[in-house]
């Protein structure tokens, strides 16, 4: 029983990495609205993470790092180098390769590990599953948007102000506003979906 509840998990974390690749290289991973773009490629993490437990779910937040730092060296925008350790390397220097690599994946697999320790204490509380999945939802996304929005603010503040054209004292204001308008509205979507599919995975695959 126990070996074919750890394939029930390999397969299981093989299916969301999958999603995770296929969002992140493709529209589907993020949401227009309006004038800005929601990422839900945190979500597959969140949920496989639930599924398949932290070890896992930091594997799949290793991939989630993985694809930023390939599409932001493949194709790169002005503000790149945040994730790509070569384009850091290049343009900022040695210290730039290793600031960008713990922006890039420290908070992506942190996003698989958090979450899974979150459900845990609020299950403790709260017996109803779709206010558990809900708040893990919300949890597991502002993990990566605040990580990766500090990250910036610590190590590329004065890099992140001359793409963006404004002065070094402004981008705790820019950083604030990203955080409070495409966080929240990343979270919100974050726990609507993973409630949604969380109570329909946990009739099929128990979360231990």
């Amino acid at each position: 029983m126990q070996h074919k509840e750890m394939m029930k998990e390999l397969v299981l974390a093989g299916l969301f990495a999958a999603i995770i690749f296929i969002m992140a290289f493709s529209p589907l991973g993020y949401i227009p609205l309006g004038v800005i773009r929601a990422t839900i490629v945190q979500i597959p993490v969140i949920i496989g993470a639930l599924f398949c437990g932290t070890k896992k779910g930091a594997i799949l937040g290793f991939a989630f790092g993985l694809t930023s730092c390939v599409t932001g060296t493949i194709m790169p925008t002005l503000t790149s180098f945040i994730f790509s350790p070569i384009i850091a390397a290049t343009h900022i220097g040695a210290m730039g390769a290793v600031y960008s690599t713990l922006i890039c994946f420290v908070p992506r697999i942190l996003v698989g590990v958090l979450p899974v320790l979150a459900y845990k204490a609020i299950n403790k509380v709260c017996k109803s599953k779709t206010v558990c999945f809900a708040v893990t939802g919300v949890i597991g996304s502002m993990t990566n948007t605040i990580l990766v929005m500090g990250g910036i603010f610590l190590f590329y503040k004065d890099a992140y102000a001359e793409v963006m054209g404004v002065s070094a004292t402004a981008i705790l204001g820019i950083i604030g506003t990203t955080i409070c308008v495409n966080g929240v509205i990343e979270a919100i979507l974050s726990g609507v979906i993973v409630s949604a599919v969380g109570n329909v995975l946990i009739r099929i695959k128990p979360i231990r």
